[in-house]
């Protein structure tokens, strides 16, 4: 990689290149101790990402067997193509070893060092150097991955950003207004993709577009006794408290908006070089991808039960929004005791100053629906398949347990959800509400796709609450036993213990209009069985 693009890449810890030792003696992320996936890809599960199309957006690209030297010795990793920018690649031209070790976190084929979802379909597009592009090249080039496939992509990787220092508006701050920003929110919306962001990493790294509102923010977790369960120090966080006044704006989201949706695994993750040989490295780089390739996993599934026309099996599962409700809802927080009150979580999620879920602000705050650090916990591959296996339920009659739902609410109307089983006292409810903030293009030509001379204009974000309310509640305002209700995040959630031993229903509330009188929400709740 050249130095001048370095600055721009997520992963900016230090690289160990080609060691000559299988990747298994690193540990593994995909094991019970990182995201648990390697269980989806075994029996009885077989899922590996079949059919399923994902996407990656570089400043270079990994090499395809075939067509690149690079990598003329190594076809463990499968592209289904490669592009610059809108346009087909040229041989040997835009290759890079660090767009390479992403791409093999999530569809590497090697017997010691797999990806995560080793048979999905990857596109990969390489934005070029950043003497002659920019945000715009950047939208265009998210764009062309997203139209791959007949227009079928389920996630778009963004293992690098923007820094402010390049953004072209004065005194450019964090307020979801870049033109990439504004791209990625825009595209989530009309594409039905799922955008898997790397969390912005050191001063003066790369904050944009981590002020999306419609993607998922991606920081990485390093191992403490084996199990990746701290959020790693190299991570900057996601709030400006503490933080001196000049960073105000320019590393942390304007208003306090959270930055950060998810931890994944990040430290010495092991990887494919191009040339066949095993690697580790550390960043959020390498964090996103397990979130863009767990999502391949559950596409998988997702396609196979609406072949099979299961029921509570509609097309609603494949919404990006279901699938960002879906991740977040079944993040780790709390091990769980083994009772099953806190709903049967793997590993207790520690911050940079070594605190839990308890002593977070999220979880004494209603306002804050999210922590600065942990998001709203750490990725799990088999938990979020068990979130979603449970089907979608809509609120016309009880629901189960643990469930998810796409539908819609209108302005100043709720819609509420009778749990059909009594809670237990003390066990811990999770659940998440999601949806987009209303960007649309200003499309000059009227041809439908971003073109270099567009831009976008934000119609803003429609303020929804979400409550957990005893089920006998007579009005609006008793019963509510939690709550989650901030006024400036498109993602609501809920952990909270049960208080007393009772029937339960939550209750979604569209509090404000801003843009449309109508807003489509992703649901997701798990409680104790």
């Amino acid at each position: 990689m050249n130095k001048k693009l370095s600055w721009i890449i997520g992963g900016l810890g230090v690289s160990c290149l080609s060691l000559p030792v299988l990747a298994a003696n690193f540990g593994s992320s995909l094991g019970i101790n990182g995201i648990d996936a390697l269980k989806l890809q075994q029996a009885p599960y077989n899922l590996t990402g079949r059919k399923i199309a994902i996407g990656q957006v570089e400043i270079g690209r990994p090499g395809m067997f075939g067509w690149d030297k690079a990598v003329s010795k190594n076809r463990a990793v499968f592209l289904a193509g490669v592009f610059s920018r809108n346009l087909q690649a040229k041989s040997n031209s835009g290759v890079d070893p660090h767009a390479y070790n992403v791409a093999s976190v999530m569809v590497s084929q090697d017997k010691a060092v797999p990806g995560i979802a080793p048979n999905a379909r990857l596109y990969s597009s390489a934005v070029g150097s950043t003497k002659n592009m920019g945000q715009p090249e950047e939208c265009l080039s998210a764009q062309h991955i997203a139209l791959q496939n007949g227009g079928d992509i389920r996630s778009i990787n963004f293992s690098f950003g923007e820094p402010l220092t390049r953004d072209p508006r004065p005194e450019a701050v964090l307020d979801g207004n870049a033109l990439l920003t504004l791209c990625i929110d825009w595209s989530s919306r009309v594409h039905d993709v799922v955008y898997a962001i790397a969390g912005n990493q050191g001063k003066g790294g790369i904050p944009i577009p981590t002020d999306n509102f419609n993607g998922v923010n991606v920081a990485f977790s390093s191992r403490r006794e084996g199990i990746f369960k701290k959020v790693d120090v190299s991570n900057l966080a996601g709030s400006y408290q503490g933080v001196e006044g000049r960073l105000v704006g320019k590393e942390f989201n304007l208003g306090g908006r959270r930055a950060i949706s998810l931890v994944a695994p990040g430290s010495n993750i092991p990887l494919l070089n191009p040339d066949g040989k095993a690697n580790k490295s550390t960043g959020t780089s390498f964090a996103a991808p397990h979130v863009t390739a767990t999502v391949a996993l559950l596409q998988e599934y997702s396609d196979r039960q609406l072949i099979k026309k299961q029921p509570n099996w509609t097309p609603s599962a494949r919404n990006h929004q279901v699938m960002k409700a879906v991740l977040l809802n079944s993040a780790d927080k709390l091990e769980d005791h083994g009772d099953g009150l806190r709903l049967g979580m793997t590993r207790t999620l520690i911050d940079k100053q070594n605190q839990d879920w308890l002593a977070s602000d999220a979880f004494k705050d209603q306002t804050i629906p999210l922590d600065a650090q942990m998001g709203s916990g750490h990725l799990n591959a088999f938990r979020a398949y068990q979130q979603f296996s449970s089907g979608q339920w809509q609120s016309s009659t009880p629901v189960p347990a643990i469930g998810w739902d796409y539908y819609s609410v209108n302005a100043d109307a709720s819609v509420e959800y009778a749990l059909e089983k009594p809670l237990k006292q003390d066990s811990f409810v999770a659940i998440t509400l999601t949806w987009n903030r209303l960007v649309e293009l200003n499309d000059l030509n009227q041809n439908q796709k971003y073109d270099l001379d567009e831009t976008f204009s934000d119609r803003g974000l429609n303020n929804l609450d979400l409550y957990l309310v005893k089920a006998d509640a007579k009005n609006s305002d008793s019963g509510i036993v939690c709550s989650s209700i901030s006024q400036i995040d498109s993602v609501e959630h809920i952990f909270c213990p049960v208080p007393t031993k009772g029937n339960y229903k939550i209750r979604v509330q569209f509090r404000q209009q801003v843009n449309e009188p109508t807003q489509p929400y992703a649901l997701a709740w798990w409680t104790a069985k």
